[in-house]
């Protein structure tokens, strides 16, 4: 049941991510759903090792925080190779 938990939110994630830096991204459903369960699995465990802990959900602020920076960085990287 975790595993479910974790697309879900990571699908949510991404797609805030999305809607907070908007612009073309060719990535699909598909990539959305990556960025938003890496930022979700790296911007949760660096909000608890910030000494946040378990606050009840509000470690998806950094999740969403992560998934942000991790979009950004993918659309500059996707730039410079000159797809996007």
């Amino acid at each position: 049941m975790e595993i479910v938990w974790l697309v879900v939110t990571g699908l949510v994630i991404g797609i805030i991510a999305r809607l907070i830096l908007p612009g073309r991204d060719p990535i699909g459903l598909l990539g959305t759903l990556v960025v938003g369960v890496v930022g979700a699995l790296i911007g949760g465990y660096l909000w608890k090792a910030a000494g946040f802990g378990d606050t009840g959900g509000t470690e998806m602020i950094g999740g969403i925080i992560a998934a942000v920076a991790l979009l950004f960085v993918y659309r500059r990287i996707a730039v410079g190779r000159g797809t996007a």
